[in-house]
């Protein structure tokens, strides 16, 4: 974040919208009760969110570690937050915007997946800069990377959160009110705006997180605070091997994450590439330098802006790093 993120203040009350399950896999979901070899993941519908859970069930990693997986699917990374706390899930992923969750202690990142740059503000034909949403009524699901979008972008026009009517909804709902004309604006991501654009082609763009070059947006997997560090090791290491393998393949990767989701392979395609992919190694060597610590830093003092935060604790204190690069070096000593 550049340093003027770093002063912003803001006020903004924080709540996390309790949101249901949308639905989940065939294998029964995200329920209590699995048993010791049982993983039980949380993920988005997307390709950053999916894409490693589809290449460990279709490489076999999850079997290969002794392993298996019930995966869950929601509709955004506070909800799964919510679920580890409730002991519902042991694992979930994230975006950048959710991750002052961690921060406050509400779980421990495990894993980087991607650098994503999915996250816009859109306004409705018309509308052209995001000072004509001044006033006007702007969609978010709170607590997110689309909040997150907002929040960076009215901070770089010299604007708050006070100069829109913030309308906390979910994902789904940003989709329907928005297509229907009942708000102005959203903070949202791809590829749930092109749900939008099927409707309302001739949307505005009028902020990106592709905007912001000095930054970075880490999205993550997530553990439970109470989920056993050997556990984490062993899940660590099959999300490292489909990562390097989702490196190599990456038209594969596309492939086997729209099967997964029963989805077009060129919108899959088209979302994919709003993300960077770093090879394990890439992460390992970020990790041990401090530069995924200072991208996480960055990411809580600008959540200490917003008031999602008291203050920035030390990365370390939710980042297991130590973890991902030992996983990392268990698995090059089996190669």
């Amino acid at each position: 974040m550049r340093a003027t993120r770093r002063t912003l203040a803001l006020s903004l009350t924080v709540a996390l919208i309790s949101l249901p399950v949308a639905a989940c896999s065939d294998d029964g979901g995200g329920g209590g009760g699995a048993d010791a070899s049982t993983v039980r993941f949380g993920y988005i519908n997307d390709y950053n969110g999916a894409s490693l859970l589809a290449i460990a069930e279709k490489q076999g990693l999850w079997k290969k570690a002794g392993l298996d997986a019930e995966i869950s699917v929601f509709n955004n990374g506070p909800i799964q937050i919510q679920a580890l706390g409730a002991g519902d899930l042991d694992f979930g992923y994230i975006g950048p915007g959710a991750m002052w969750l961690p921060a406050s202690g509400k779980a421990d990142v495990i894993a980087v997946n991607t650098l994503g740059y999915a996250d816009r503000v859109i306004a409705q034909p018309g509308i052209s800069s995001l000072a004509g949403l001044k006033g006007k009524k702007v969609g978010v699901p709170e607590g997110t990377s689309g909040d997150m979008a907002l929040n960076l972008a009215l901070q770089e026009e010299g604007m708050s959160i006070d100069d829109v009517e913030k309308v906390p909804m979910d994902p789904a709902t940003i989709v329907s009110a928005f297509s229907s004309g009942q708000i102005d604006g959203a903070g949202l991501w791809y590829p749930m705006i092109d749900e939008i654009k099927a409707k309302v082609p001739d949307l505005e763009e009028v902020a990106s997180t592709r905007d912001f070059e000095d930054s970075f947006f880490p999205n993550a997997f997530v553990a439970g605070t109470g989920v056993d560090p050997e556990l984490s090791t062993k899940v660590i290491g099959v999300l490292q091997e489909a990562n390097d393998w989702r490196f190599e393949n990456p038209d594969e990767a596309v492939a086997d994450t729209a099967a997964m989701l029963k989805l077009d392979e060129e919108k899959v395609k088209a979302d994919a590439a709003n993300q960077e992919v770093l090879a394990t190694k890439d992460l390992v060597a970020k990790t041990e330098d401090g530069t995924v610590g200072d991208w996480l830093n960055d990411l809580a003092e600008f959540f200490v802006g917003t008031g999602q935060l008291d203050e920035a604790p030390d990365p370390a204190e939710y980042y297991l790093g130590d973890l991902y690069t030992k996983a990392s070096a268990k698995s090059a000593s089996r190669s």
